[in-house]
């Protein structure tokens, strides 16, 4: 069975980080911290000036573990306990689920909650659902 570990200092921590980022970003510029939202917008930008937000935001999210190699020198753990294939399985359904979704669970979930959105607030509850019965399914039905 798959063991999750209990870390609600370091989840609380993560989670202030990401809703000061979100609250910082539409502040300044009036944009959503949405993560699909920003890397498409990335992978076809309309102005440099679009862009260059979206390059900055993106480098934030990757410099978060590379600040941890240069102060503890390790890399954080990252455990995938399933096989490749499921892996990209896995990642199709939740492209499909975004493009259908109009956007993941950082825009929904972080910004449009806070934003009070109905689609949000529909879209977050129909993202915990079926991630509470994926985990259900893989953790007792298929025996992972």
């Amino acid at each position: 069975m798959i063991e999750t570990a209990f870390t609600p200092f370091q989840s609380l921590g993560g989670g202030a980080l990401i809703g000061l980022a979100s609250v910082l970003l539409m502040a300044t510029i009036g944009r959503v911290m949405g993560a699909t939202g920003i890397l498409a917008g990335l992978m076809q930008p309309a102005n440099f000036s679009d862009w260059a937000w979206r390059a900055a935001v993106l480098a934030g999210m990757i410099s978060g573990p590379i600040a941890v190699l240069l102060i503890t020198g390790k890399l954080p753990a990252v455990q995938v306990p399933i096989s490749t294939t499921m892996l990209v399985i896995g990642g199709f359904i939740v492209g499909i689920g975004v493009t259908f979704g109009s956007g993941c669970t950082s825009g929904h979930g972080v910004c449009g909650m806070a934003r009070l959105s109905p689609r949000s607030i529909a879209a977050t509850i129909t993202f915990m659902l079926t991630t509470g019965i994926t985990v259900f399914v893989v953790r007792h039905i298929l025996g992972a």
